[in-house]
């Protein structure tokens, strides 16, 4: 085993927060893996590099299971129960069977519609702001996703807010205790849902998939239930804000493709593809625990529970699969990215967030010819933690405010 020196990703400060490519990078240069200590308070084994992190994806020894993490890992498990992404074969491909039937192609597609309404209620919102001025996360970026989200899953409009700032701490607070807070409040909210949706149930995918448990044979458990709904709204919403949010600064702050976008509007799938891969709303992805010793480049990394994370973001900058990765092409053949992982957890909501994305950057664009950054991009402010990547708040301005 190679000792390795422990980084410090934390003392790395905001300016590691706000770009930590060249850090990724830097550290590719001298191999696959290294010690790190993450925001969370944790020490973890980093994976770099696109064919290291696809290969870690898909590697049976690393388990997605809480029970497999060292006796001594200091964090809990941010989930309200068991779910597909903390869960191991033969369990992992069980509950994602059960959630695929319900959460189908045809039902996300049929969703179209309702995505381009509410886009256009939030837009029509955002023109009747007199300042010409917004917070782009605010007026569009989080509400839409949210409200489609839960839409899909039948939550009351009135709950939304409560539980955007319950995900935002369990995601990115850096205390302990507050994750845990927040943790407890989302189950105990999610509990109540399940067990109004038993008594009323309604025509959304929650009421389905509790309709699924009591009907059939191979039936999810109340606990799995709980994980499920859990990781449905949490992740159905989380990404897709932050797609939104960095494939819109991208745009903004590379006017050359924005002015292409605008131009040809057909770029806009693959214009989507490449704000995956640039910057993505996943820098790493949920953790993952050894069940064996692990080799990679050369370095053995101990099977005793140890917490290994793979630089999704790094993956996507590698400039061994993609040439030039630094800049921002619209036009660039961006398939092959891990921005919505790889393998068996291979997100279910990636189909929806790219509808999302698509819907929502085309209409602002169409609706907002001379829309602009309202702040310097150094000044953004951006997510804390390793998991979700995304600014805190997105000014822009148009019309008279420029």
């Amino acid at each position: 085993m190679t000792t390795a020196e422990v980084i410090d990703l934390v003392a790395l400060g905001d300016d590691f927060t706000r770009d930590p490519y060249p850090v990724y990078a830097k550290l590719r240069e001298s191999g696959p893996v290294h010690r790190v200590r993450i925001p969370e308070g944790a020490e973890a084994w980093l994976v770099v590099g696109y064919d290291a992190g696809r290969a870690a994806l898909t590697d049976p020894r690393l388990s997605k299971q809480w029970k497999n993490a060292s006796p001594s890992f200091p964090i809990s498990s941010p989930a309200a129960g068991p779910h597909m992404l903390n869960s191991d074969p033969p369990d992992h491909g069980r509950l994602r069977r059960m959630v695929v039937r319900e959460f189908t192609t045809r039902r996300i597609e049929q969703l179209g519609p309702r995505v381009q309404e509410i886009t256009n209620e939030l837009l029509d919102a955002m023109l009747a702001l007199s300042e010409g001025r917004a917070d782009l996360v605010d007026a569009l970026s989080f509400p839409l996703p949210i409200s489609v989200i839960c839409e899909l899953l039948g939550v009351p409009t009135l709950d939304r807010a409560a539980f955007r700032d319950w995900t935002n701490t369990v995601l990115s607070d850096p205390d302990p205790a507050a994750r845990m807070t927040a943790v407890r409040q989302t189950a105990a909210y999610l509990t109540d849902l399940l067990e109004r949706k038993r008594s009323e149930p309604g025509q959304d995918l929650m009421s389905d998939l509790i309709r699924t448990t009591d009907e059939d044979g191979d039936r999810l458990s109340t606990d799995e239930l709980l994980g499920t709904a859990w990781l449905l709204l949490v992740a159905g919403h989380e990404t897709t804000v932050n797609l939104i949010s960095n494939g819109v600064l991208a745009l903004l702050t590379h006017p050359d493709q924005l002015a292409a976008l605008r131009a040809d509007m057909t770029l806009m799938s693959n214009a989507v593809e490449e704000m995956l891969r640039y910057d993505g709303p996943v820098e790493t992805p949920t953790f993952r625990f050894t069940t064996e010793p692990v080799e990679i480049g050369g370095t053995v990394i101990p099977g005793d529970g140890q917490l290994v994370l793979v630089a999704l973001a790094d993956a996507n900058h590698d400039a061994g699969r993609f040439p030039d990765p630094d800049r921002f092409d619209i036009r660039r053949a961006a398939g092959g990215h891990v921005a919505f992982g790889h393998g068996i957890h291979y997100c279910l909501g990636a189909p929806l967030a790219r509808l999302e994305a698509r819907i929502a950057i085309g209409a602002l664009l169409t609706r907002f010819p001379d829309l602009a950054l309202d702040a310097h991009p150094a000044a953004l402010t951006w997510r804390q933690g390793l998991l979700i990547r995304g600014p805190q708040r997105l000014p822009v301005r148009w019309g008279a405010s420029r």
